[in-house]
């Protein structure tokens, strides 16, 4: 997957580290600790409060389950549908097999307008293909819009979190990224910037202003597209994105193939979970909705990129198809323990956190150190399933992915079935898993190991030698019984005698 973000926009998954070492240096980083506290905490308070004004979330939750399941299940007749509605609506519709695909035909089309830059509502897809890398290539500055990933494409920083990119950033560091750098991108902050909330906005409202009355290309995603109308929808807080959607002479939007939802009632559940689940608002401040082009409204020019990057390949996993449920809310992160210490840029990709933890080793294949080790990014504790609106199983996707890695075998890459070599480094759980397998399908095996064990508890060392230092490394051993259970059972029959 050339061209796909990883580490720094643009390079390629074996230049990332593994995710344990990506997440050394953030995890001993206390600023960066006390930013991420902060913010997670008060996100994910403020979303479970809204959450609770709805007694039928259950039942939405339920429903955006069954939607995208539904429509996952017929996305090529849903994908023909959307290509029909957008060319009926005076839209163009291009399909983009990959990065580099989707990179070259909107690029094609910025240049066919003559204009050498572009303003960008913030949009995930554009990130996971390198759009901004790939546009500067061609001579084509893009200019990000929406606030926080203004903070991030000044900083040369690189976004951590799905809603709130620049969430590691606190007041002041945006304050002097600001005062450094803006004038580099254009109108320069204001003489004597302070890290006040308020001046901070109109630093960057003045900033962007003129580039929104200035750009004739505008360059967004979407969050749904409908397929019964050709409708794309882009939900957003600042206003940013409103003015990107209708100033510009031409309009390209670059979405994920997965973004697709049938009809305007299916599109109803989801403006109900999106916004409580993401920003713990019960609508969204603006909610854009475009069909094509309007003579006198809007641009006069619209082109649709659908991206498939991987997504098929993920459609075909009958387990990871699930992540691409995902509708970028960004719940789990908020109550991700690892992400909430560690965060996002260990991940080694524009999806961060627990469901980048499914999504990238899907997307990119696990031949990489850092998307081989993403599927044990996690706890397993579960908290990210309960929170998300679409019901993603993400642990039982992290234990499958995580067999696939150590264990390789049958799956499908770029449109073809391949078997997969099991990752390096995992030798010893491979051997593990083996012997215990075996052990479990032989009874009388499994019981002389258990006496053996419990009548040698006393010489037994509290960590493991070898390999086995990095599992009891951080955990203690447990304590083996002084009689197996089998023997208790059949001593005391179960119990019956009164046997404690």
């Amino acid at each position: 997957m050339s061209g796909t973000f990883v580490g720094m926009p643009g390079s390629p998954a074996a230049a990332h580290p593994a995710f344990p070492a990506a997440a050394h240096d953030a995890v001993h980083n206390p600023t960066l600790r006390a930013n991420l506290r902060h913010a997670t905490r008060t996100i994910r308070a403020k979303r479970a409060r809204a959450v609770d004004e709805l007694s039928d979330w259950a039942a939405l939750r339920e429903a955006g389950r069954r939607i995208k399941d539904h429509t996952l299940r017929h996305l090529d007749r849903y994908l023909v549908q959307l290509e029909e509605s957008v060319t009926a609506a005076g839209g163009t519709v291009h399909w983009a097999a990959d990065a580099d695909e989707a990179n070259r035909i909107v690029a094609g089309l910025v240049r066919a307008t003559g204009e050498s830059e572009v303003v960008k509502v913030k949009s995930m897809a554009t990130q996971e293909i390198g759009l901004n890398e790939a546009l500067a290539q061609e001579g084509i500055r893009a200019y990000e819009t929406d606030l926080a990933e203004l903070i991030v494409q000044l900083g040369e920083d690189r976004p951590s979190h799905i809603l709130v990119p620049a969430i590691h950033r606190n007041r002041g560091e945006i304050r002097d990224i600001f005062r450094t750098e803006m004038g580099k991108w254009g109108r320069p902050a204001p003489e004597g910037l302070t890290d006040t909330p308020a001046e901070l906005a109109e630093a960057a409202r003045l900033h962007l202003r003129e580039k929104f009355l200035r750009a004739r290309v505008g360059v967004s995603g979407a969050n749904f597209m409908v397929a019964e109308t050709g409708t794309l929808v882009v939900v957003e807080s600042e206003g940013n994105g409103r003015m990107c959607l209708t100033l510009p002479e031409t309009l390209i939007s670059v979405v994920g193939i997965e973004k697709v939802v049938p009809t305007w009632r299916d599109l109803e559940v989801f403006l109900q979970t999106l916004p409580r689940s993401s920003t713990a608002e019960r609508m969204n401040p603006y909610t854009s909705m475009w069909t094509g082009t309007t003579d006198g409204d809007g641009p006069r020019t619209f082109h649709l990129v659908l991206l498939d990057n991987g997504r098929t390949d993920t459609l075909a996993d009958e387990v990871g198809r699930q992540a691409l449920r995902c509708i970028r809310c960004s719940a789990c992160l908020n109550v991700c323990p690892v992400y909430e210490r560690a965060g996002g840029h260990a991940y080694g990709s524009v999806y961060p956190g627990p469901i980048g933890a499914i999504l990238s080793p899907q997307l990119r294949g696990t031949g990489s150190e850092i998307d081989a080790s993403l599927p044990y990014a996690s706890s397993l504790c579960g908290a990210c399933y309960e929170v998300c609106p679409v019901a993603i199983d993400i642990p039982e996707v992290l234990v499958h992915l995580r067999e696939r890695v150590v264990e390789g075998g049958p799956a499908v890459r770029q449109g073809n079935k391949v078997v997969l070599r099991p990752a390096k480094g995992h030798a010893a759980e491979r051997a593990a898993m083996r012997a215990a397998r075996w052990a479990f399908t032989h009874p009388g095996a499994l019981g002389a190991g258990q006496r053996l064990a419990s009548r040698t508890r006393r010489l037994h060392p509290r960590t493991l030698p070898g390999p086995g230092r990095a599992w009891s490394g951080t955990r203690d051993l447990p304590a083996v019984p002084p009689e197996p259970f089998r023997d208790w059972w059949r001593r005391t029959h179960g119990g019956k005698d009164g046997a404690a």
